[in-house]
């Protein structure tokens, strides 16, 4: 009885085996390989096409539009003429200087009176401390012309608190009328911020601390005032650029001619003149805009600090 001979390949006949197969069996490299992947590519993306399309609309275009008008002169060409003249222009600078101050102010006020209300809030039991963020939401969202009014109303000329107390409030469109009527919502807002971010500091390390002999003062000192201060921080950017940002509020308080002057309200008074073009406008625009994106900036890299501690 024979045995059956059973060929085994030899070397070159897988290379010349493979050699004979399709580019895309070889390492999906063919053109129905790469057609496959970009298939795969646009339906992983197809969910966001609709919001990248609005935000190429609504914010990529529009900004390149003020940033080529910013630079864009009457007679042709580009240049900085037109920074030029809101730099020489006291009116801007006044507003300029009014919107970063009033950022800086209420910021600071916002964090001090609302890191301690945010500490007090994630120690109260859950009843409580549902009550409070319900009164913070609400708080925090009620701004803009209705807000403005009901301080008019509140604390105005003619206003309920001024007759019944027989006191004269501060004018509303001044500096500080403005100031009062923003801490409504700001410190809300900011409680809101970093009520999650008080969370971080656990009751453990108190113990701890405790087991250690330190004192409360050291363990703030030491442990809490360090953790917490990037969280503060991150609050206190988003505040800063929140309230240089606001328009209806601060345009309805804003109703006489010794108002204070802010960069949104000089923006909206160039639209609805245009005596000085529009040129103007747009410069102060692409200034909240650098304002914005170095404010986003540093709180990211204060989140990456302080989410060391996560």
């Amino acid at each position: 009885m024979t045995t059956p001979q059973v060929s085994t390949p030899v070397a070159g006949d897988a290379r010349a085996s493979g050699a004979s197969r399709p580019p895309a069996a070889l390492g999906g490299r063919g053109p129905a390989a790469l057609g496959r992947r970009l298939l795969r590519l646009l339906a992983g993306w197809l969910p966001a096409l609709p919001l990248l399309v609005f935000t190429l609309g609504m914010l990529v275009l529009p900004a390149l539009r003020l940033v080529h008008d910013t630079f864009a002169l009457r007679s042709g060409g580009f240049g900085m003429d037109n920074i030029q003249k809101v730099a020489d222009n006291p009116v801007d600078r006044e507003a300029i200087a009014n919107s970063l101050e009033l950022g800086a102010l209420q910021a600071t006020l916002a964090a001090a009176f609302g890191m301690p209300a945010a500490w007090l809030i994630s120690r109260m039991r859950v009843a409580g401390r549902a009550t409070w963020l319900a009164l913070m939401n609400v708080a925090s969202n009620f701004a803009g012309i209705g807000l403005a009014f009901g301080f008019v109303a509140l604390i105005g000329t003619t206003g309920m608190l001024t007759h019944l107390l027989d006191v004269s409030f501060p004018a509303t469109g001044s500096f500080t009328g403005m100031n009062i009527a923003y801490l409504y919502f700001n410190i809300p807002m900011f409680v809101l911020l970093t009520l999650p971010a008080v969370a971080v500091l656990k009751d453990d390390w108190w113990e701890a601390a405790q087991v250690c002999h330190a004192t409360r003062r050291q363990f703030w000192r030491r442990i809490g005032a360090p953790v917490l201060a990037p969280f503060a921080a991150a609050g206190w950017l988003l505040i800063f650029t929140w309230t240089i940002g606001i328009y209806a509020v601060a345009y309805a308080l804003a109703s006489g001619p010794q108002s204070v002057k802010l960069i949104t309200l000089q923006i909206g008074a160039t639209l609805e003149s245009s005596v000085f073009g529009l040129e103007r406008a747009a410069v102060l625009s692409v200034l909240l805009m650098l304002l914005a994106i170095v404010s986003t900036v540093l709180y990211r890299l204060a989140i990456r600090r302080a989410t060391r501690w996560l």
